[in-house]
Formats: C-alpha cells, sequence, structure tokens
C-alpha cells in the first residue's frame, strides 16, 4: 500500500473508515439507542464529552502530524546536503594532480551515479542499500593515500578531507532514514482515538439516519485525510510523495557527467 498512488492509499483509507463507522452506526442505532433514555439534557452533555474528545484526539493528531513533516522536511535537507557535499567534494578534488585526480573524480562520479540508479529504487521499497559503502571506502583509500607536497595542497587535502567526512556523515543520516516510522504506540493513539471519536458521536438521539449518517461519515473524512497525509509522509522515500534523485542528478548533469 505504500508503494501505490496517494490517491488509492486515501481512497482505500478513508472508504474502509467510512464504510466501518456506517455499520457500526447501523448496530448502536438499531440495538442501543431504542434501550437507552436520552434527553435533551443528555444531549448536551454528551456534546460536551464529545467536543472534549474532539479537541484532545485533535490536539495529539496535530502533534503526530507536524512531527512526520518535520522528519520529512529533515530527510529532505540531508538529501541537498549529500549532493552538495559531493559536488563540493568533486570540484576539491579537479585541484589534485594527476593520476589521483582522474582516479577520485572517476570513483565520485560512479558513487553518484550508484545513488542514482541503484540506492534511490532499493529506498523507494523499504530497503537498505549497501554498496555505496564499498564506494566511499575506495574514495577513501585514495584520499589517504595522498601525500601533499606544497602548503597549497596540504590545504587543499584538509578542505577535500572536511568535504568527505561531510559526505559520508549526510550519506549515514540517509541510510537510516529509510527506517523512519512512526512508533506503534503513535499508531495506537491515531487508531484508537479515530475509534473514540468516531463512536463518542452515535450516542446522539437524532431523527433522520440519513442526517446522522452524513454528520458521521463527514468526520470520518476529515480523519481519515489526516490519517491518510500521515501514512504517506512517516515514510520520506516511498509512495507518490517519496523523496527522489533530483539533487544527486542535477549535480551529476551538471560537473560530473563526462563530456
Amino acid at each position: 500500500m505504500l508503494d501505490g498512488s496517494l490517491v488509492l492509499l486515501g481512497t482505500t483509507i478513508i472508504v474502509s473508515l467510512s464504510a466501518t463507522a456506517l455499520f457500526f452506526l447501523f448496530l448502536v442505532r438499531r440495538f442501543v439507542l431504542p434501550r437507552m433514555r436520552v434527553t435533551e439534557a443528555d444531549s448536551e452533555f454528551s456534546g460536551a464529552v464529545v467536543q472534549s474528545i474532539m479537541v484532545f484526539y485533535g490536539l495529539a493528531l496535530a502533534l503526530i502530524a507536524v512531527n512526520v513533516w518535520q522528519t520529512y522536511n529533515d530527510v529532505s535537507k540531508t538529501i541537498s546536503l549529500e549532493a552538495t557535499s559531493f559536488a563540493t567534494l568533486y570540484r576539491d578534488v579537479s585541484g589534485y594532480p594527476e593520476p589521483i585526480r582522474s582516479g577520485l573524480q572517476g570513483q565520485i562520479r560512479g558513487y553518484v551515479a550508484q545513488i542514482i540508479n541503484e540506492a534511490f529504487p532499493l529506498m523507494r521499497k523499504g530497503e537498505v542499500p549497501t554498496r555505496g559503502v564499498d564506494w566511499m571506502n575506495q574514495v577513501q583509500g585514495l584520499l589517504m593515500s595522498f601525500e601533499p607536497a606544497t602548503e597549497g595542497q596540504k590545504l587543499l587535502h584538509a578542505e577535500t578531507l572536511a568535504a568527505y567526512n561531510r559526505a559520508v556523515l549526510a550519506r549515514r543520516l540517509r541510510v537510516d532514514a529509510v527506517g523512519t516510522g512512526l512508533p506503534g504506540i503513535m499508531w495506537v493513539i491515531i487508531i484508537v482515538g479515530a475509534m473514540i471519536s468516531i463512536s463518542a458521536c452515535y450516542f446522539f438521539r437524532v431523527e433522520d439516519p440519513w442526517l446522522h449518517s452524513i454528520l458521521v461519515v463527514l468526520l470520518t473524512v476529515l480523519i481519515g485525510l489526516v490519517i491518510a497525509m500521515t501514512v504517506a509522509m512517516s515514510h520520506p522515500f516511498r509512495g507518490d510523495i517519496g523523496l527522489n534523485a533530483d539533487p544527486y542528478q542535477l549535480v551529476y548533469d551538471q560537473l560530473m557527467k563526462p563530456k
């Protein structure tokens, strides 16, 4: 479901939630409400309780949604940082003497191509890419084998190592983000909270069953939309709105692509 269309995901969640809500509404109106003595005063008290439930659930859902968006945004920044770090690294090694310059540029170019063509397709499936470790080790080996001969080369080498370390850190954060998701307790709060919020609306004596059903469905659709958004964004690399390799492709095309 996570790898499918966002429209399909949202429709599935909303339709399933609405159908379940209407089914239990029918049961409550048919078997529970006729056995309850609900007065006008009871409805006022029930309305106050429902409002309290909605406030607490709305706050909890809003905080979870904000957390999911912040995580998604952080991963997006990490991708941009890694792409920028490799662009900087590629430019730095262009100042090295031959033959190490061509070797480093070839390794960096190959690694960025591997991110675009292999790593991101795996991450979109929820799999952690591992081949990048070998590429980074080869780049590190070449950098460590270089012995600066002049003060200028020493300064350039120090800056290159700093850019390499930034790229390694960004890569580690990107790979770690593949397994990003909400903890189980958060999903319990979302699902149980939705059930409580919807079911609390059943216990009003509304004479017209169609009106009662429409109001319950409207509430269910709103909750379903927020849940669908949370599901879609809780895994930053998957689905229609999953992050892609565009920053790396831009760096590769403008800076690294062989002429």
